[in-house]
């Protein structure tokens, strides 16, 4: 079979899959109903990132049987992807408390990694540093944080999916353009069923993906640029760059919201690209500027780490105007009343 035709089934998969549990979830009553931290204003059905979870990991299982991606690669994301994906199903269906869900992220980031061999080694500033057990510790950490990180991000119509498909096709193109072209098949097949799904969600959004999507979508896309860097230690700095967006809104909020003693685990709509839909009065603007800021800014920046620039340098430039953008959109701060 050829591969296009792979991912045509994929594509077609995804889509059709989302139609039928934005069936189910209207039939079952499974929406999220809009309270004072929701940032829509409509009821809408939830749980839709389930399709992208099957369609993903029929699709792995395919290429891995056909001998187009070793089963060393695959393990990594059917497990920890599989096993954050059950977790947040649960979640969307009831509730699981926190300290449980963490229990999950943390043994699906060690299975990921069991079968990675850890972290891999860093090059920082032309010297390639290897940290032993220091760095497994910092790399489950790293994959905790890019599955919460999605959740939270995953707030207005679009966002999310918009985000999956810039990050995966910018590293695609880098592999492309460095001679890597083994590393495309996994992210690219990602792409096209968050592409089917997106159909659904681009704004205004007819069905929301849910913590089962953005959880998996955090940790297979954690795992992705970790697999990549144990091919080429500058991928993972192209990684962090291309998923600026989502890492300095997240993190710079997380960090405010610390410092003020804030419950961090309690929902919020403190992010910047929440204010900036509220003040907008849409998500579309913002989720195209998502796509713009990715296209324009930070492809460029990655590409240029993936040829050769230093990845810390290319990080910092890529994280400067983001980290302006969040100040300027108020991130972390509480949101004024009255």
């Amino acid at each position: 079979m050829p591969i296009w035709l792979v991912f045509v089934a994929v594509l077609v998969a995804s889509l059709l899959s989302t139609w039928v549990l934005r069936r189910y979830a209207l039939s079952r009553s499974l929406m999220d109903i809009p309270n004072s931290r929701s940032s829509h204003s409509v009821p809408t059905p939830r749980g839709g990132g389930v399709a992208i979870v099957l369609t993903y990991l029929a699709a792995l299982v395919f290429v891995a049987f056909a001998g187009w991606v070793s089963w060393s690669v695959t393990w990594p994301l059917l497990g920890a992807g599989g096993l954050i994906a059950v977790v947040g199903f649960l979640d969307d269906h009831g509730h699981i408390a926190a300290r449980w869900r963490l229990l999950a992220h943390f043994g699906g980031a060690i299975w990921a990694l069991s079968w990675m061999g850890g972290l891999p080694t860093i090059s920082l500033a032309g010297i390639e540093l290897e940290l032993g057990w220091l760095g497994h510790v910092l790399a489950a950490l790293y994959l905790v944080w890019m599955l919460n990180l999605y959740n939270f991000m995953d707030g207005i119509d679009g966002i999310a999916s918009v985000e999956a498909v810039c990050a995966c096709l910018g590293a695609c193109l880098v592999y492309w353009l460095t001679g890597h072209e083994n590393l495309m098949l996994t992210p690219m097949l990602l792409v096209v069923a968050v592409t089917g799904f997106l159909y659904w969600n681009f704004p205004p959004a007819r069905i929301f993906m849910g913590d089962a999507g953005s959880g998996f979508l955090g940790i297979v896309i954690g795992v992705l640029s970790l697999q990549a860097a144990w091919v080429a230690p500058q991928m993972l700095w192209v990684w962090l760059i291309l998923l600026g967006v989502f890492i300095v809104d997240a993190t710079f909020t997380l960090g405010r919201r610390l410092m003020r003693g804030d419950k961090v685990y309690e929902a919020h709509r403190s992010h910047a690209y929440q204010y900036a839909s509220r003040k907008m009065g849409r998500h579309l603007p913002v989720t195209l500027g998502v796509a713009a800021i990715n296209v324009f800014w930070l492809l460029p920046v990655a590409v240029y780490v993936g040829r050769g620039l230093d990845g810390a340098l290319g990080l910092v430039m890529a994280y400067v105007p983001l980290v302006l953008l969040a100040v300027k959109f108020h991130a972390g701060e509480l949101e004024k009343t009255g």
